[in-house]
C-alpha cells in the first residue's frame, strides 16, 4: 500500500518557494514554518502518511525567507530611515520659517 503525501507539507513547500522568490515573502515564510511544524507533527503520529521530507523543504525555505525578509526590511530601514527623519526635520524647519 503506498503511503499518500500529507497535504500539509505539500502547502508548506509551496508556501516556501513563494515566500522564497519574493511573490509573497514575509506571508509565504511564515505559512511555511506552520504549516512545516503541524505537516512533521501529523507525519510522526501517524504511519501512513509521507511527506516528511517535504515538510523539511518548506521549513528550511520558511526560515530561509524570514531571514531574507527581515534582513530586507532591516536594510530598508536602515537606508531610508535616516533620509525620511531629515525630511520631515526640513519640513518642520522651513513651516517654523514661514511663521
Amino acid at each position: 500500500m503506498q503511503k499518500q503525501n500529507n497535504s500539509l507539507a505539500i502547502i508548506s513547500f509551496i508556501m516556501g518557494i513563494l515566500g522564497l522568490f519574493g511573490l509573497i515573502p514575509l506571508i509565504g515564510s511564515i505559512l511555511a514554518v506552520v504549516l512545516g511544524h503541524l505537516a512533521r507533527r501529523q507525519i510522526a503520529a501517524d504511519p501512513s502518511q509521507d511527506g516528511d521530507g517535504i515538510a523539511l523543504a518548506g521549513l528550511i525555505m520558511g526560515y530561509v525567507g524570514l531571514v531574507l525578509a527581515c534582513s530586507g526590511i532591516l536594510v530598508m530601514t536602515l537606508f531610508f530611515g535616516g533620509s525620511i527623519m531629515a525630511f520631515f526635520a526640513a519640513m518642520a524647519s522651513s513651516a517654523s520659517m514661514m511663521l
